[in-house]
């Protein structure tokens, strides 16, 4: 997969990923411990009415999928022996919005959009790539949307690292 290669407007089905009790618990009892995340009792008295995951956690999740997706799908155009360059680092991202809570038992599926694409001004052997990316759970609620950013080698570059 090379920056030529990315097309915008293309869509790309991430995965997706059931949130367990135990799971949102062990996440949010090493990075995120409040108590909506951790007690069960607690999270079933306050604001949000159960427990549910750190906003952390649904962002990692989907930063784990996409970044399996992507390394799938560079194996698989190496395979049909098209050019390939590894993608680069994440300059950011914008936007990043936990529009529901995602709860013990949600199954949250994540799709990205290729949302733009621009060569880099600072470094020009790379481009520039936004995908926003939504979850959704199983009743099709909208819970998660951000749009990062990553570098992709041009093809006249292929050979960097």
């Amino acid at each position: 997969m090379i920056f030529e290669a990315i097309t915008v407007g293309d869509v790309h089905d991430f995965g997706a990923y059931t949130f367990s009790a135990d799971q949102i618990k062990r996440f949010a009892g090493l990075y995120d411990p409040q108590h909506f995340h951790v007690d069960e009792k607690a999270a079933a008295a306050s604001l949000l009415g159960g427990l549910c995951a750190s906003g952390w956690h649904t962002a990692s999740v989907m930063m784990g999928l996409q970044t399996r997706y992507y390394a799938r799908a560079i194996e698989r155009a190496a395979a049909r022996g098209e050019p390939t360059a590894a993608l680069g680092p994440s300059p950011g991202f914008d936007d990043l919005k936990w529009i529901k809570p995602v709860f013990a038992g949600d199954t949250i599926t994540f799709e990205g959009r290729v949302s733009g694409k621009r060569p880099s001004a600072s470094r020009p052997a790379w481009g520039i790539v936004s995908v926003t990316t939504t979850g959704v759970n199983q009743r099709e609620e909208p819970v998660f949307i951000c749009t990062g950013h990553f570098f992709a080698a041009r093809a006249a570059s292929r050979s960097m690292p």
